[in-house]
């Protein structure tokens, strides 16, 4: 078996070719069976470890094991999430690889959001708001950069002081970023706005977002987790990356509730648009809603892109 890394994987996986691997496996299809998801510790724990099995018959098979622990940081000074993935010869269930999962899970997250972007976000659109500072939203810049032609960085936290850091890291990387001190000014102010936390509340109001406007809600995966109002779904055009995130999803669950949006007024998921069966953006007035809870496919291929390319 060979062993990858934090370092090693994170070279492994440039955003332009990974963009094009994600896109590869939504588009050729997989086998991803509903993760498993389960509660650590007692009732009253926000703790949870994820299995997430995917493959591709006659080519690679994978599992990811996630661990994710809210209170980390507030308590330990250690991030919420840690993850590794084990990869397999699909054809035989020989072992290949472990390959470290935090680099999988946060590059593929930002690379699936910046694919969805090709199809959802404007071709002129310039201005990136980054809501949140952790692991996952300090990808978000370098994945977009890769789709659109990003040339302003918001980045909105509510600890002010983790966002200066990564508006510092940003910069350092070549982008022109600033902290954003008022979040519905930035809302206001920006072309895509992309949401990668933990939050149990909604940050995004409807109210705040223009016409023409990408929003993209990547941190929520459970029922008690938001990142936006149900307003936001009353009259947008929604996107999801697999089916999965309208039974997972607090973003999505809420205005299902409340009446505001059903099921069947989803326009379309992340296969849909790679396979070309339905076309994006329709408007430059358009606001567009991409709600993702994460794929197993998307893992798989990005062990794979780690695996190859080290060959």
């Amino acid at each position: 078996m060979k062993f990858f890394d934090y370092e090693t994987t994170g070279s492994l996986l440039p955003y332009p070719a990974l963009i094009e691997a994600v896109f590869r496996i939504f588009n050729e299809g997989c086998e991803v069976p509903r993760r498993h998801i389960h509660a650590i510790g007692s009732s009253d724990s926000a703790s949870t470890l994820l299995i997430m099995p995917a493959w591709q018959r006659d080519g690679f098979m994978g599992i990811k094991h996630v661990t994710i622990y809210p209170e980390n940081g507030r308590k330990h000074g250690l991030p919420g999430l840690f993850s590794t993935y084990t990869l397999f010869d699909g054809r035989n269930g020989r072992p290949l690889a472990v390959i470290d999962g935090n680099q999988i899970t946060c590059r593929r997250t930002a690379a699936a959001s910046a694919l969805a972007a090709r199809y959802l976000a404007r071709q002129d659109a310039e201005t990136l708001l980054i809501c949140g500072a952790g692991n996952v939203a300090a990808e978000l810049a370098p994945a977009y950069a890769a789709v659109r032609d990003i040339k302003r960085v918001l980045v909105w936290n509510p600890t002010a002081e983790k966002a200066e850091k990564l508006v510092a890291r940003l910069r350092e990387q070549g982008f022109a970023a600033e902290p954003a001190l008022d979040l519905a000014q930035a809302v206001g102010e920006s072309d895509i706005v992309s949401c990668a936390t933990l939050s149990t509340e909604p940050l995004i109001l409807r109210e705040w977002v223009r016409p023409g406007t990408h929003i993209d809600l990547i941190g929520s995966f459970k029922p008690d987790m938001r990142e936006s109002d149900d307003a936001l779904f009353a009259d947008t055009s929604v996107f999801v990356d697999t089916d999965e995130a309208l039974d997972k999803a607090g973003d999505l669950l809420s205005p299902m509730a409340a009446g505001v949006f059903a099921r069947g007024q989803v326009r379309a998921d992340l296969a849909e648009l790679c396979g070309g069966r339905h076309a994006g953006r329709q408007s430059d007035g358009e606001i567009t809603v991409y709600k993702a809870v994460g794929s197993a496919a998307e893992d798989l291929a990005a062990a794979v892109l780690v695996y190859q390319g080290a060959a």
